[in-house]
């Protein structure tokens, strides 16, 4: 029996316009009046998610920024796995040198040098995610949205990691290359030592602490609830979704998910523009108590 479902964000939960569908609300609602607890297992930080998991009429536990920091229900911190400040300083010294744009992402959200940057990263990543949007379109998204926008711009981000009480929790580079240049930088940072990098699109690097990963941080979360890893539901569709499906009981691909994650998946479902999250529930969850 299921007692857990963790789902991830952008290309899973979130449809083409970054917002939780109707259908996919209510049946997270209708899961949680059953007694199933729904985390939301993303690679954002917790003020990039709040709000959009508020604005569907949701309250749920949260894995942000990959496992570096979880929340449960009520919004206490149970989890912080920062990166050292020593690597952060490395990393940005890299990242200047190889001209990169990138973003650090603190306790309190996310930091930025340049908001053009920033707009054109992000509309990138949603005609990644959802390959019916122009780049025209996703650009008017970006712009528009305040989740997007959501996050502080700084002169040099190097100032940033001097502060006291500052803490680094993810590091997330963009590039419109893609893989051709990503997969060469992730080995430099594989160099730097105790971190891990994973993508949750062709278009970025996301880089974190070692342990900062989704599926450990959905067992340690579970183990404290008293759930098993055989009574837990993952989905997702991206490689920073790999470590939850393949722990999980029951791993679900989204539809428009990656190779490598349908392959590792028990069970493919409909597309995110498609609700496939309420699919999936529906066909593991609802459909088979309503035959008993």
């Amino acid at each position: 029996m299921i007692k857990l479902i963790a789902s991830d964000m952008d290309g899973t939960l979130l449809d083409e316009k970054m917002g939780i569908s109707a259908t996919n609300a209510t049946t997270i609602k209708t899961c949680q009046s059953m007694g199933i607890e729904f985390i939301v297992a993303t690679g954002r930080a917790r003020t990039e998610s709040l709000s959009i998991v508020e604005n569907a009429g949701l309250k749920t536990s949260f894995i942000n920024l990959n496992g570096a920091m979880v929340y449960d229900i009520d919004g206490k911190l149970v989890v912080e796995k920062a990166i050292p400040k020593n690597d952060v300083m490395m990393l940005i010294q890299l990242l200047k040198q190889e001209k990169f744009y990138f973003e650090l992402v603190a306790k309190d959200g996310a930091y930025s040098e340049n908001k053009i940057a920033r707009i054109q990263s992000i509309a990138d990543l949603l005609v990644d995610l959802n390959r019916s949007l122009s780049f025209k379109q996703a650009v008017s998204i970006a712009g528009a949205s305040n989740e997007v926008m959501k996050i502080n711009y700084v002169d040099d981000l190097t100032d940033l990691i001097t502060q006291d009480d500052v803490s680094i929790m993810k590091v997330i580079v963009f590039d419109h290359r893609g893989p051709a240049v990503l997969d060469d930088l992730s080995q430099k940072v594989h160099q730097i030592g105790n971190l891990i990098t994973t993508s949750s699109s062709s278009f970025n690097l996301e880089i974190n602490q070692k342990e900062a990963q989704k599926g450990i941080a959905l067992l340690d979360y579970a183990q404290q609830k008293h759930i098993s890893p055989n009574e837990i539901m993952a989905i997702g569709d991206n490689l920073n979704d790999e470590s939850m499906i393949r722990l999980a009981g029951l791993g679900v691909a989204m539809g428009n998910a990656v190779t490598p994650i349908k392959n590792i998946a028990q069970y493919v479902t409909t597309k995110n523009t498609e609700d496939g999250v309420a699919h999936a529930i529906n066909h593991f969850i609802l459909e088979p108590s309503q035959t008993k």
